[in-house]
């Protein structure tokens, strides 16, 4: 996949993300581009991979401009970076969950990239007002 195609669909799965519930999210992008398995995803979620860039199907050179064409587009359209903790799955028992890792060397700037969320306030406004119509005129 070259670089041209490889935006327009980084583009549409944000969109696509936005239009069904308002947020963006950079894994969810990586699994809509097929670089990321949702079983991977998973496995990582559940503490059996150290770091998610191990599972993903690229080399760091692409994740890296994957990461950036999110970022440009979420600063074309204007959308809210919200930070999300990603904790394990599974430790219910335990007070203190596990902070999952995204990248083998951990850097602050690349966790945090992974991590952040991109909210488009008026679209989730929008959907907020279908869904409380649609409540009131009993839809499905």
């Amino acid at each position: 996949m070259n670089s041209n195609d490889m935006k327009g669909k980084i583009h549409n799965s944000m969109y696509q993300q936005l239009q069904k519930s308002g947020i963006a999210v950079p894994v969810q992008v990586l699994m809509d581009l097929s670089i990321l398995s949702k079983e991977d995803y998973e496995r990582w979620r559940f503490g059996k991979v150290d770091y998610l860039e191990r599972v993903c199907k690229v080399n760091l050179s692409k994740l890296s401009l994957i990461m950036r064409e999110i970022r440009s587009y979420a600063a074309k359209n204007n959308l809210k970076a919200s930070w999300t903790f990603y904790k394990q799955w599974g430790l219910k028992s335990r007070p203190h969950a596990k902070k999952l890792r995204f990248s083998k060397s951990g850097g602050e700037d690349i966790e945090k990239a992974y991590a952040t969320h991109y909210i488009d306030p008026a679209r989730i406004s929008k959907l907020k007002q279908q869904s409380q119509i649609c409540s009131k005129a009993h839809c499905e």
